[in-house]
């Protein structure tokens, strides 16, 4: 909805100053997105990919040509960009998308779960690649994500919401500090209402007393 790319059922909101319902195509322009499980053409070469992905946003050639050298430079891609994507490690791939969602040179950039499906070194690297984007490129960056410990160690302002519900919103030592907790973890099962792992796993006991209860009633019948 932030991206403009399905309408709310209610309600409105503002992204870098513009209506997301009334304003879609200024919210598409100034926005970069890359989902959970991006789309890569895989018989396309990183730099056809990314000159594709530049036309579709109408930019000029030569700024196209321009953007792809600078952000093959950025994520240290230079030397692969004529390489087909299908022979591209999954790290890899992670770059070229984040390159696609940079193309436009957007004023904030919407990562959906950026290091899912990556091994321990592409996600180190992919979460070390965000931090640059904040420091060096100063961009404004929007994760949404279920790992608590990249949301710990990457966002300034996180916002915890449940059933479509904003909970609680803050710094991460304003949300650990609030409930006493030691991380960020803690802090969300607390707020959620699961402080102990046995309240998880209450789930082991119910399903012998659920059994025993479908017996009875065959019995009955």
């Amino acid at each position: 909805m932030l991206n403009a790319i399905i309408s709310p059922t209610e309600g409105t909101a503002q992204v870098v100053g513009y209506d997301i319902i009334t304003q879609s195509k200024q919210v598409k322009i100034n926005c970069g997105f890359l989902p959970e499980s991006p789309g890569l053409y895989q018989k396309l070469t990183a730099k056809e990919f990314l000159e594709f992905v530049g036309e579709l946003y109408y930019l000029p050639k030569e700024i196209i040509s321009t953007r792809i050298e600078e952000l093959l430079d950025i994520f240290d891609l230079e030397g692969r960009e004529n390489d087909l994507l299908e022979g591209y490690s999954r790290g890899m791939k992670q770059k070229v998308c984040l390159c696609a969602a940079l193309i436009q040179d957007p004023k904030i950039i919407f990562l959906d779960e950026p290091t899912s499906n990556l091994d321990p070194a592409a996600a180190r690297m992919v979460k070390d690649l965000i931090s640059d984007l904040v420091k060096k490129a100063d961009k404004t960056i929007f994760i949404c994500t279920h790992l608590l410990d990249a949301a710990e160690e990457l966002c300034d302002l996180i916002g915890i919401i449940d059933k479509g519900e904003l909970k609680v919103e803050g710094s991460p030592k304003e949300i650990i500090d609030s409930v006493g907790a030691k991380d960020l973890e803690e802090a969300y099962l607390k707020i959620m209402g699961v402080s102990k792992i046995e309240d998880l796993l209450a789930w082991r006991e119910e399903i012998p007393a659920n059994i025993e209860k479908d017996k009875k009633k065959k019995k009955k019948k």
